[in-house]
């Protein structure tokens, strides 16, 4: 396989936020936001200093820029706050789209028109969905979020 030109592989300021509760993250604007995705955002892979990135969103900020969050467990492995800069090297993530075991025996319950719905999606879009479903806390949450996908996907048959 020939060598991956990255997205981006350069050095970025790690900012914040205001407010309490504020995200931390590094603004990349050299990246659009998604085109096939429900919130603009885009999933790519790469590292952030020696610390390895699979499946990580870049979110949109509104004014066509993207940002990289940074959580704290990052930092603390980092060893990095705001203030601080960062190697990021990112490459989009084409890594095939896989719908977990749970979200599958949903689609069984379903009408079997619900799943080919699904699969109409683009990739990001079906990522998206499952980006939203897992980021829930909470068993209820995520599955009030699994009923929502499948309502959204009823509505797209009629």
């Amino acid at each position: 396989m020939g060598k991956e030109k990255p997205l981006v592989n350069q050095l970025y300021l790690l900012e914040k936020f205001p407010g309490k509760g504020g995200w931390t993250y590094a603004k990349i604007p050299e990246i659009p936001p998604g085109k096939d995705t429900h919130f603009g955002w885009v999933t790519v892979r790469g590292r952030i200093d020696d610390v390895v990135l699979e499946h990580y969103k870049l979110m949109p900020m509104g004014n066509g820029c993207m940002f990289l969050p940074v959580k704290a467990a990052l930092r603390k492995q980092l060893k990095k706050e705001a203030g601080d800069t960062v190697q990021v090297v990112l490459y989009p993530d084409e890594t095939p789209i896989v719908i977990p075991k749970e979200i599958l025996e949903c689609f069984r319950n379903e009408p079997s028109h619900l799943i080919d719905n699904f699969k109409s999606l683009s990739d990001g879009e079906q990522k998206a969905y499952f980006d939203w479903i897992y980021q829930a806390k909470k068993a209820e949450t995520k599955a009030d979020r699994i009923a929502k996908m499948m309502e959204r996907l009823m509505q797209l048959s009629k």
